[in-house]
């Protein structure tokens, strides 16, 4: 098995059987992601050196001016799709095996979970693993401490407020929280409309 053939399984949603070839490379990929990341997150690295990190990390170019702040952690890296401009502040844990694609101009505050993975709620295969990824769109702005679960695709320009977790889907332009999270209200835009 090689990277595109494991992220080609991963974006199907295909359940991965515990010990299967999928699952072992998936350990692998993660191994690879802990060398990584400890080398970003155990010394000081200028903006240039965190990009040649992230690139190494991902397997993909780290876009026109998106930046971090570390410690960062993943599972994988090779399933995360970083959109230009997008911040990332320091303890974010990202579970990118089923795919995280965030989007342009995207703000993600402090100690942001998000997590791709389900385990089988059947006791008997619960090792497996069933993938689905988490899709954000462009201009949202994520608070501090916010979990958002596999499966949540958040619109366009949405907030969600700090300490969040994020079941369901976020309509663009709207805010919502609170645990689970709900719609609170809309986004007022530049012109103050809705």
């Amino acid at each position: 098995m090689n990277t595109s053939e494991f992220i080609k399984i991963m974006d199907s949603g295909e359940e991965v059987i515990a010990k299967s070839e999928t699952h072992l490379y998936m350990t692998y990929l993660s191994n690879e992601a802990m060398k990584i990341t400890s080398e970003l997150n155990n010394a000081y690295h200028t903006p240039e050196e965190i990009g040649e990190l992230m690139e190494k990390l991902t397997g993909r170019p780290f876009p026109e001016g998106a930046y971090m702040f570390p410690p960062f952690y993943t599972d994988c890296g090779k399933n995360l799709k970083l959109g230009r401009n997008v911040f990332i502040n320091s303890g974010c844990q990202f579970q990118d095996q089923g795919g995280i694609i965030i989007g342009d101009d995207t703000l993600i505050g402090p100690k942001t979970v998000i997590a791709t993975l389900n385990h089988h709620q059947n006791p008997v295969k619960r090792a497996n693993l069933i993938p689905k990824p988490v899709k954000i769109g462009s201009k949202v702005w994520i608070g501090a401490n916010v979990t958002i679960l596999p499966g949540v695709t958040i619109g366009d320009g949405a907030v969600i407020a700090a300490g969040a977790v994020v079941n369901k889907d976020v309509k663009a332009n709207t805010i919502a929280g609170g645990v689970p999270a709900k719609y609170i209200k809309d986004v007022d835009t530049e012109d103050g409309s809705k």
